[in-house]
């Protein structure tokens, strides 16, 4: 497996978010040397999934510094990213790690994210299906895999594409 040792991994997320979808590629990025820091739109509390996983909240949107991580990772679930895409602080992060070149890993409905971040022309990415059409709509090209790996981007449809998911962000993470 490749080596994440020295690198810091950014998640960005709130309540709401699909469990596994969050702890299984926090958990890969961490067993491959990674530093993880959580994200969110309030520092200090706890975030909830969808199942009850309870997640420590490292720094606020507000406050996070794009500059600081090597590496992005954008969870799903309906309410979480649908949350996250309207916390200006956060989009504009997701943006300036765009804008830096850096690798990030987005799952499911975590596509929000990026069309509000304006940052998906020319770009081609999987996500859950209903998000085929706002992603189209934001300039991307939609593809139905299990995996998609572009310029450093993976992204995944759901839960069940994780193990690819996980294997593909550790090595994308590792160049």
């Amino acid at each position: 497996m490749a080596s994440l040792n020295g690198k810091k991994v950014a998640v960005i997320a709130t309540n709401g978010f699909e469990d596994s979808e969050l702890s299984e590629p926090v958990n890969a990025v961490k067993e491959a040397g990674a530093e993880v820091t959580v994200i969110s739109t309030d520092a200090g509390a706890p975030i909830k999934g969808k199942n009850g996983t309870s997640v420590q909240v490292d720094v606020a949107s507000a406050d996070a510094d794009p500059a600081d991580y090597d590496a992005l990772i954008l969870p799903g679930g309906t309410g979480n990213a649908d949350k996250i895409r309207m916390d200006e602080k956060a989009a504009d992060f997701v943006a300036k790690h765009v804008q830096a070149d850096k690798p990030l890993g987005v799952i499911c409905h975590g596509g929000w994210i990026l069309t509000e971040a304006d940052v998906l022309k020319g770009r081609t990415l999987t996500s859950y299906p209903s998000l085929k059409t706002d992603l189209r709509n934001a300039g991307a090209t939609w593809v139905d895999e299990e995996v998609h790996v572009d310029n450093g981007w993976v992204s995944s449809r759901t839960p069940d594409d994780l193990p690819a998911f996980n294997k593909a962000i550790v090595e994308e993470f590792a160049k």
